[in-house]
């Protein structure tokens, strides 16, 4: 599906797509064409786009960024993200945005 960015670009273009035509094989067909996307693609795309209410946001890009954890530490995180159906890195951002929010983004 690609990052996060490409994510929000697709199902805003999509919303746009939406608005205009309006007409869902109209659209599909346009987002294959401009978006350079398969059927399927466009179809959940068009499904997911109709119910924003208005555009998404454009997350930050991501870099890949490695630190050392303790082998106990690591199989509690994959463990939380199997569970919570979420990625290792949402899991880690999150926790990360909210240590900098608690101290006051001081180091």
């Amino acid at each position: 599906m690609g990052n996060g960015v490409e994510r929000a670009k697709r199902l805003n273009y999509a919303r746009e797509v939406w608005e205009e035509v309006g007409v869902l094989p109209a659209a599909v067909e346009r987002l294959m064409q401009e978006g350079g996307i398969g059927r399927r693609q466009a179809y959940r795309d068009l499904r997911r786009a109709r119910h924003l209410k208005g555009p998404m946001l454009i997350p930050d890009a991501t870099i890949a960024f490695t630190v050392k954890l303790s082998r106990g530490l690591v199989r509690r995180l994959r463990a939380h993200a199997e569970t919570t159906d979420r990625t290792i890195s949402d899991i880690v951002s999150r926790a990360i945005v909210a240590q900098l929010a608690r101290s006051g983004g001081r180091g």
